[in-house]
């Protein structure tokens, strides 16, 4: 069985930039990130939510390239039954979720093949490396906003690129921008207090400190 995925996606493409230097010998293996700004731009189309960090690693290895798409960077993990096969939306178990963009996926390439069917499948967060969680603030009290639950099935997870193109260890440090297109940052939050966490990874999977921007409302950090 074949479904249309009917969600629509107000979100857009990730732009990152850095910088780096050569810092002392006894940086961090894990990564250490710094929380620096956060900016709100809105336009006449797709407004941005721009996050600066500031980062240290002992290795270098952070940032990932479009060809890393192999395990365990690659995107999907797909569900199967005992016997191997995967499983299709129309054979779907009682304990399968119910068609969304997340857990399904319409006519997947599996080993070089065209699967012309709805497969259910489970995301690999290995294949992002910058982990973006939102808040907004009820009753006094920060309660996630999540993405990936009904009316969007998204996220705001990303990959910024290979900071080193060597794959030689080299300590370095820097910034990194992250910036998040949407056109309806304004129509969701529109006066809500809200604060955003972060997390970056490196390319050996160890997670960074998370660190959390100010309690802000998008007027309080809008570009002048």
């Amino acid at each position: 069985m074949r479904l249309k995925n009917s969600t629509y996606i107000i979100f857009g493409f990730v732009f990152l930039s850095f910088s780096c230097v050569s810092p002392p010998e006894n940086f961090p293996s894990k990564p250490e990130i710094e929380f620096s700004s956060i900016e709100y731009s809105p336009t006449s189309s797709q407004d941005s939510l721009l996050i600066t960090l500031k980062f240290k690693d002992a290795e270098g290895d952070l940032g990932l390239s479009a060809t890393d798409i192999n395990p365990p960077f690659n995107p999907l993990n797909y569900k199967r039954d005992v016997l191997g096969n995967l499983i299709t939306y129309s054979k779907r178990p009682s304990t399968a979720p119910k068609y969304n963009p997340i857990d399904w996926v319409i006519d997947p390439i599996v080993n070089n093949v065209v699967i012309k069917d709805t497969i259910w499948v489970e995301k690999n967060e290995n294949q992002y490396n910058i982990f973006v969680r939102f808040f907004i603030k009820r009753n006094g009290q920060f309660k996630e906003f999540r993405w990936q639950d009904p009316p969007f099935y998204t996220t705001f997870n990303g990959r910024f690129p290979r900071i080193l193109n060597s794959e030689e260890g080299q300590a370095v440090e820097g910034k990194i921008t992250y910036r998040m297109l949407s056109s309806g940052w304004e129509s969701i939050f529109r006066t809500d207090t809200l604060r955003i966490d972060v997390q970056i990874q490196d390319r050996a999977l160890n997670r960074s400190n998370e660190v959390s921007s100010p309690q802000v409302t998008l007027k309080q950090i809008t570009r002048k």
